[in-house]
């Protein structure tokens, strides 16, 4: 089969964007030589000193940093990040996570964590220019490699599922009497593979921005290869085989939200926008996430949580709490990326 001159330049492109082929066999004994981490600070799905809380690696921490089971490097050179069904998690989740979270004062302490200077907004936040940058752009090419498998609830849509990558909103009270605030997720980009399936199904979700105990505060999902987080179906040849590379793009320029998706087969290039300063849908936010300020993530955000409650988030996926044991029995998430970069956002029609 002949390709156009057009068509070998795309499959260039896709080969450096995805690292495949000889370039994916650098080998590299520390996650800091694969991936530039001088912008993020790394939580763990560990609580080394029983004090209550995950354990967190700090920008100056991460230099050199490995962990044996959950973040280091494998033998193809790709950062590996592991969660567990069951183990320590943040004060705000049940879910366990092994993930990336965006610091733009790198290693400037003087810097709060929640402090503008640390943050993005988007173009319409009235006092955008306070902030790090007005929107921003996050670049991944990964590879998932095991997704948990045993759920009591297997219907509840975040099970065997998997969270790559975020955009996350910052929670502060002071602002919800202006509607924001709430700390919500107006990205999410999954990987989801129901057991007995031959593939899975990657889809990002928009999380209305409304408060915690607001009934319509659901994510909506966006099918982008397979089936949706609530489907059942075998996506079979739609969907993407756990060890398969793809890559995500998620480029806030302005008030506007851009995401591409891609594989080896140019033909599969997936692309949405969204803007996040306007309401989705009647029962949303009227001004979406005008207000609020974020951050980025990237890594194993585990979503099939061992808690058993009522509400849809949550599936009682098995654990046991022993990371041995619960690796031999398959009750955890595993996410190996090869590239994950931060730059800043980029006028779409511009480039």
């Amino acid at each position: 089969m002949r390709l156009s001159t057009m068509q070998r330049s795309t499959v260039v492109i896709l080969i450096v964007i995805l690292g495949v082929g000889a370039a994916a066999k650098v080998y590299a004994k520390k996650p800091g030589e694969v991936i530039d981490l001088s912008f993020w600070k790394l939580t763990l799905p560990t609580d080394s000193d029983n004090n209550g809380t995950v354990d967190e690696i700090s920008v100056q921490g991460l230099a050199g940093y490995e962990h044996k089971d959950y973040f280091h490097v494998d033998k193809n050179g790709f950062v590996v990040f592991t969660a567990p069904n069951k183990a320590a998690t943040t004060a705000n989740s049940t879910n366990t996570r092994s993930e990336l979270r965006q610091m733009f004062r790198g290693r400037n302490t003087r810097i709060q964590t929640h402090a503008p200077k640390n943050n993005f907004a988007l173009k319409a936040h009235q006092h955008a220019r306070r902030y790090a940058d007005i929107g921003g752009q996050l670049d991944a090419t990964l590879r998932v490699l095991h997704v948990a498998i045993r759920a009591k609830y297997p219907e509840k849509p975040p099970a065997f599922s998997v969270v790559v990558g975020q955009i996350h909103a910052l929670r502060n009270e002071s602002l919800h009497r202006r509607g924001f605030g709430y700390g919500n997720e107006p990205l999410k980009i999954f990987y989801k593979k129901w057991p007995g399936h031959s593939t899975g199904s990657v889809f990002w979700t928009y999380e209305r921005n409304l408060a915690v105990d607001d009934p319509n505060r659901t994510d909506l999902s966006h099918t982008v290869w397979g089936r949706g987080w609530d489907d059942p179906s075998d996506p079979g040849e739609e969907g993407i085989p756990l060890g398969a590379l793809f890559n995500y793009n998620v480029n806030v320029f302005g008030n506007v939200m851009y995401l591409t998706f891609r594989t080896t087969d140019p033909s599969q290039t997936k692309t949405f926008e969204i803007d996040l300063a306007s309401n989705v849908d009647e029962k949303d936010n009227a001004n979406g996430y005008a207000g609020d300020s974020f951050y980025f993530k990237a890594g194993a955000y585990n979503q099939c949580s061992a808690a058993d409650e009522a509400t849809f988030r949550y599936p009682a996926c098995q654990g046991t709490g022993d990371w041995e044991t619960d690796r031999a029995n398959g009750d955890y998430t595993s996410v190996a990326f090869r590239r994950i970069v931060l730059t800043r956002a980029v006028d779409p029609t511009r480039r």
